[in-house]
Formats: structure tokens, sequence, C-alpha cells
């Protein structure tokens, strides 16, 4: 047996006896009453802090190894839920002289106040981690910093199997095309490879990960993450913050993931209020992107509404997307394409939709509002040189970035929107591109995470039109209720997995209002086949709302210039998706109304709602809307599939029959008219549900 280190037995010697003190607890997602006491117990191969269960939390201890310093968290029974990586990865570990070190020897600990002191050596001579482990009722706070060195980089790092399926993260980056055609789900069954992980990033993520052991991570930082998950095939959850501030996270422990979410929401704050009304959940909004891309003018779009009007395919809104500026950011409409956007507009409206336009806090150096935008300090400055405008590159060229921060700036923007919607008779606005850049500098006082709240409070002073907005890591983006749109997807079948997917993870880290991309992708891609459009339709349908851009009637193959024309099946089945939307409009307000009151998100995985049955943790092709309708509509190319019911009576809609589950049903049809969807008829809402999905 390997004698104890003389650091350790000193260790041991000096904290020989059982701590028990009584330390306040509290949670801030649910009142959980304050446990009676949190012991700390050394042992020859460490040490444990205990917390008792209390309320509806169900306790938990941390085992803390101090030969190298690792962290493993059981629920109380001793289950284990998560626990840190261990050999040459090491769990807390930084990044000094372009060289990665950890944590080892744990040489020192205290408990005092309810806090759990550590320190340890590590493998970089003559530099120490400090560590900090605050227990609550339901949750610990860790803290560290390093000592003697001027890393760039801290870091954690897990056994992603200690904790089983790992869930959360937003739109993952992946070697396999994510998040435009591929979003693993469980994140551990693919590969996450998430450098530029961050508050400015365009992609919709949060510092916030979630297991199937009912373990949740919240890493607090306004820096660049550089995230990796099962790279490579190696295990392991990597959460790096390029920083070398005190690394802060909080560790969830909790009974259930849903738990897990609704500690999350709340810190991060649930809706206060649905950006999308009534009408925009009902039918979709219509989006000229994926039909034209920039090869759009006048006459395209009219000749595009009244095909849609002419075929009863039902919209609240038409959007005219990129480009209809003459230079980006001119907010004028370029005079060749559109002689008349007055008339466009009365047009549109006469045909029965909103109008909306697309725009962006994006100025090109060609626009003739660069100049005077720069000479008046309305745009961002750059973070190398202060002295001049920051300038970015983006699909459409080279821009600066309008600079909210600045009350001018805001002012002079909001303005000419406004100007642009009165003059023009636009009833809404789709905001495109990101509000804040890493290569430019923040306004003096603010920070780079300050420009997601700007861009929030910006947008929520008008209609989104149901396509929502990109906005997320602050807090102000969750709870201002905005509908979140997905990054553009590809235009196959493994994109519209992907969108799937890709929303489970959106509305599980606290985004509950979620729209796929376009029905059919988008992203430059060919366009869609027939039964890519019409199994996309379907799906949307039993979603939040339905995105629509891609006519089943006709539309552009952007990869070759040429017409493609649907035949008339491909019409009516859309047009049934979206009546069979509408009818569902009644049930989905209710949901939407639910989750003002809880945050819980209205699409979501199985295991949400039935965390006992254990197949639903890696279902990637079904989902619960709201508590009473199951969706598993067909997202491939075939004519069966398998469908799995959770505990409860489920009514086949198709069939018209009741089914006691938990059962798999395996064959099920799915010709192309037929998406499956089931009604948990015990749950609430179920009658509405049942109306609105009968034939």
């Amino acid at each position: 047996m390997r004698r104890p280190s003389r650091g350790r037995r000193a260790l041991l010697a000096a904290f020989s006896l059982t701590l028990a003190l009584p330390v306040a607890l509290t949670s801030q997602a649910q009142a959980v009453p304050t446990p009676r006491a949190v012991d700390v117990t050394p042992s020859a191969g460490g040490l444990t802090l205990t917390v008792p269960p209390s309320g509806n939390a169900p306790g938990y201890s941390l085992d803390v190894t101090t030969h190298q310093l690792s962290l493993a968290t059981r629920r109380t029974g001793g289950t284990r839920v998560l626990a840190t990586a261990g050999g040459g990865t090491g769990a807390l570990r930084f990044r000094a002289a372009g060289t990665w070190q950890h944590a080892t020897e744990v040489t020192g600990w205290t408990w005092r106040h309810g806090v759990l002191g550590l320190t340890a050596e590590t493998t970089a001579p003559g530099v120490t981690v400090e560590a900090r482990v605050t227990p609550s009722a339901d949750r610990y706070r860790l803290d560290w910093n390093v000592q003697g060195a001027a890393p760039d980089r801290l870091g954690l790092a897990y056994d992603l199997r200690s904790a089983g399926h790992w869930y959360g993260h937003g739109e993952a980056e992946t070697p396999r095309g994510g998040p435009g055609t591929d979003q693993p789900w469980p994140l551990d069954s693919g590969e996450v490879v998430h450098p530029a992980f961050g508050p400015a990033s365009y992609s919709m993520i949060d510092p916030f990960w979630y297991t199937s052991s009912a373990a949740g991570l919240r890493v607090e930082t306004g820096h660049v993450m550089d995230v990796a998950i099962n790279q490579g095939k190696d295990g392991l959850g990597r959460f790096d913050v390029e920083s070398a501030d005190p690394y802060r996270a909080t560790v969830f422990v909790e009974s259930t993931p849903l738990d897990v979410y609704r500690d999350y929401v709340g810190i991060v704050g649930r809706p206060a209020k649905s950006d999308a009304t009534y009408a925009q959940y009902a039918r979709p909004a219509w989006n000229s992107w994926a039909q034209f891309y920039t090869h759009v003018d006048q006459a395209k779009l009219l000749e595009y509404a009244r095909k849609l009007h002419d075929n009863g395919l039902d919209g609240h809104t038409l959007q005219l997307d990129d480009k209809w500026e003459s230079h980006y950011g001119n907010m004028t409409f370029d005079p060749k394409a559109y002689p008349d956007p007055k008339a466009m507009s009365r047009t549109i409206h006469t045909l029965g939709f909103d109008f909306g336009l697309w725009v962006t806090l994006w100025i090109n150096l060609d626009s003739d509002q660069y100049t005077y935008a720069a000479g008046h300090g309305y745009l961002l400055r750059d973070a190398a040189d202060t002295s001049k405008p920051c300038t970015v590159s983006w699909w459409n060229g080279t821009a600066g970035i309008v600079d909210l921060a600045n009350p001018d700036a805001r002012a002079w923007y909001t303005g000419r929107l406004r100007t642009l919607m009165s003059d023009y008779g636009v009833d809404g606005l789709k905001f495109d591109t990101r509000f804040f850049d890493d290569k430019c500098a923040p306004h003096d006082g603010y920070k780079p995470t300050d420009y997601q709240r700007l861009g929030a409070e910006l947008a929520d002073g008008f209609d989104l039109q149901g396509v929502g907005i990109r906005v997320h890591w602050e807090t102000t983006a969750h709870r201002a209720g905005f509908v979140t749109r997905q990054i553009d997807k590809g235009t196959d079948w493994g994109s519209l997995r992907a969108s799937v997917t890709q929303n489970l993870a959106i509305s599980t880290i606290g985004y509950p209002f979620v729209a796929t991309d376009m029905i059919g992708g988008s992203g430059g891609r060919p366009a869609p086949g027939k039964r890519v459009l019409v199994r996309w339709a379907q799906s949307a349908a039993l979603q939040p709302l339905m995105y629509s851009s891609t006519s089943p009637v006709d539309t552009i193959d952007v990869t070759t210039g040429r017409k493609v024309v649907y035949d008339k099946e491909t019409t009516d089945l859309y047009r049934a998706a979206i009546k069979q939307h509408e009818r569902l409009a009644p049930y989905l307000w209710d949901q939407v109304q639910q989750t003002l009151r809880t945050g819980d998100p209205i699409m979501r995985p199985l295991f949400f709602d039935f965390p006992q049955d254990r197949a639903g943790y890696t279902i990637t092709d079904e989902w619960m809307l709201g508590p009473a309708v199951l969706a598993a509509p067909q997202l491939g190319d075939r004519a069966t599939r398998t469908v799995h019911l959770p505990p409860g009576e489920w009514y086949d809609v198709r069939h018209g029959t009741v089914i006691r589950g938990p059962r798999t049903l395996t064959g099920y049809g799915t010709p192309l008219g037929v998406a499956p969807d089931f009604v948990n008829v015990r749950a609430k809402g179920a009658d509405k549900a049942l109306r609105a999905l009968r034939p």
C-alpha cells in the first residue's frame, strides 16, 4: 500500500475530527428548507462534504481526493452523478506559458463559515491552486484560482461517463458540420469541438450543461470559452475559460434533469412575456431568404406572395430578407430592384400578410451612412487601436457596427428604423447578425456581455413577427421572451434531424419559444426535395412556431439558378401541416402561459416528463409538446419508423386507439401523409390536444 506523503500525513493529523457546522443554505430556483448540518469528514484518501436531504432537495456528498485533487459528487443514497477527470488531464487545469498544468496533491484545507477551502500543489513547480467549495441544499459553488503563475486559461475537466449522458450547451459546433447540419443528442453521442464559445458568438449558446444523472454545470463567465465534449471520442468534457480570472462554476445536484433545468432558470430568469402573439404562434411567418437568397426584387417578391395566397398557404407575415438595400446600412431600397416599395407593401397587405424587413446593425464601408456614423462616433472602436472604428468581415462584405452603448448612436439607429417603417408600411423587423464582435472594444464602462442585453433591449421595442432574434448568455435574453430561430441549416435529411435535436438543446437552456430554421432548410444548399420539404413542415407543425420560406409550389435552386416546381401533393401536404398547427394554437397558447408561470420549455425531451423511463434519454426523433402531446414525425426517407411511448395511456391519433405505455412500436407506418402523434389522455390539456389532432 502506498504510504501517505508527509503533506498528507500532516493534513490528516491536523484534521482528524469530523466537523459538523450549521450553514444557511438556500436555493435560487425554489424554496428549499435549510438542512440541519453540513458534515466535512476527513479520511485516509481525502475528505467528504455531506449535505443532507431537505425539502425537495435530495442531498448529496462531495468526495475530495487529496493525493491528486479530484471531485466526485454523489446523490444521497450513494449514486454517483458527476466526477472530474483524473490522470494526465487533471480536474482543475490551467495553461501557462503555452503548457497545460493541473492541480495535484492537496496540502491544506479549512472549513470556515460554510466554505470548504482547499490548497493544492500543481504539475508546475512553485505554482499552487486555491479552491473554495460553498455548499447549498441542491448545489455547490466551486471557485478557484492559480497562485504563482500567470495563466491565460483555466478549466474544469469531467469524466463524461460518471454523469451518464450530457445535454444543454445550445447550438454545437461539431466535426460533422454542426451547428448547420449536425447536433448530437445527447452531446456525448457525438463530438462537440467549440473553441469560440462566448457571449459574442452568433450561435445560440449558454454556459450550462446538464446530465441524465440529474447533475448540472453552470460556468459563470463573460469570457470566451473553449468547450470540448467527447472530442476525438476521448470520453472527457473540458470547459476552459480564456482568462486568468478566478474560475467560477455551480454544480447542481437534483433528483431529475427537469429539476436541474428549473434551478438554472431560477438563476437566469424565466420569460416575463412572450414576444410572439397568438396569431404568430398559430400561423407561419414566410420569409424570402431560402426562396431567393439575395436574388430577389419587387416583382419576384410579389409573385411569391400571390402564389402563397392563391394556394391557401396561410401566414401572418411576409418578410423581405437580404437583399433590399442599395448598400448595407443605408436603410434605403435599391431603386433598380424595388421601383415602388410603397406599392409593394400595400399589395402584400392586401393579400392578408403583414410586411416585414430584414435589418442589421452592420454598416458596410461602401454605404453612404458609414462615413456619417464613423464621423459622429456611432460605431464600435477597434480593440487594438481605439482611435479608429472597428471593421469586421461578414457574408456581405466589410462593415462597422453601431455601438448600442452610445446613447446618441442608439437614438440615431432606432430613429432611422422608425422612419423606414413609417414611410413604407413596415409592420416588423427581422434583426440579424451580432450586436458585438470580439475584434471590437466595448464602450467605456461596458463589457462584451452587455451587448447581448443592449441588443435584446433594442429588439424588444419592435415587432419581431414570430421569427425572433439570436441573443443569448445574458439574463435579459432569457427574460425578454423572444422567439429563438436556429442558425441556417442544410436542406437534407441530416439537417432536418439536426433542427429537431438543436431545438431540444436550445429550449432546455432557458429559451422556450423555439422555431426551426426555415422549413426545408437554407444555407445556400440545393433546393430541398419534395419529401424533405414535406417532412420538415410536418415536424415544424408539432413545434411551438412555424418559420417558412421555400414555397411548396415552386422555388429557385440557388446552386443552379433553375426553377424547381413541386407537384400538387407537396402543396397539399404542406397546407395540411399549416392547418394542423393552426388547430393546435389554443393548446400551444396554453403552454405559452404555463411557460410564463414556470419557465418550463414547451418543446422538450421525453425524459423531462418521464425521468424514470430510461429509453427516453437517447431518443433523437421524438419530443413532448407540452404535457399532453408526444410528437414522433418521420425525419428520414423511410416508410416506417419505431415509436417509443413512455408510461401512461396514449391515444394514437392516426389509428384512433389507446395504447398503454411504456411500449415500443416497431414498423409504425409513415407514408408521406402521416406524421405520428400521440396524446397522453391523462395529462393537462389533453382535451384541447385531442380536438386539434383528431382527423
